[in-house]
């Protein structure tokens, strides 16, 4: 682990150098990935680079960083509170065609299932 990387990391003020950071070293830092995850929850306050972050590993690798994904997901239901950044995540990671499955979604995926009823507290 880089520990010099996570010093300067830690003090990131709202995560996009933390994201930056995963984007430029993606493949070489997943053995701090979770630290990293971990760290992007604790700094951004409005989801806007956990968000971010999880459509990038989502498109890097989605079987690979599936648990930080998830991780991110989960945070990031909880920071945007003005469902500013969550939309995109529907079809980022579920596919433009995610309306068409949406019981199926609802029905198989907790994360799926906040999202949604964030994104569209009254249905579709």
């Amino acid at each position: 682990m880089d520990e010099e990387a996570i010093k300067k990391l830690k003090k990131d003020e709202d995560g996009l150098a933390t994201y930056e950071y995963i984007a430029n070293n993606i493949g070489s830092c997943d053995d701090m990935m979770a630290d990293l995850v971990d760290n992007i929850i604790k700094v951004d306050r409005n989801g806007q680079f956990i968000v971010s972050t999880a459509r990038y590993l989502h498109i890097i690798n989605p079987e690979k960083y599936a648990e930080n994904v998830s991780t991110l997901m989960e945070a990031a239901i909880d920071k945007d509170r003005d469902r500013k950044y969550l939309p995109s995540l529907l079809t980022s990671i579920w596919g433009e065609d995610y309306e068409s499955r949406i019981d199926e979604l609802n029905a198989t995926d907790n994360n799926f299932r906040r999202i949604y009823k964030r994104v569209y507290p009254k249905g579709f």
